[in-house]
């Protein structure tokens, strides 16, 4: 499973961050750009994408892994 995939804030831009990174993976003009590179991502590793609102709150997450369906429990 890859790294879970943030849309974070980043001055007046949006920031995709691999979980743990050190480094952006890519900054855009808008959230929406932000959040179309962090799913394909995300779609690609198997890994959620959470996308933080401008207060850096998570705001919403998509897991695109091999969760269980219906979860056990």
């Amino acid at each position: 499973m890859g790294k879970n995939q943030h849309v974070v804030p980043n001055g007046n831009m949006w920031s995709v961050k691999g979980e743990g990174n050190k480094k952006n993976t890519a900054t855009f003009d808008t959230q929406k750009e932000a959040i179309e590179k962090a799913r394909e991502i995300a779609i690609n590793q198997g890994s959620e994408l959470l996308i933080h609102s401008k207060n850096g709150q998570i705001r919403e997450r998509d897991s695109y892994g091999n969760d269980d369906f219906p979860p056990e429990g």
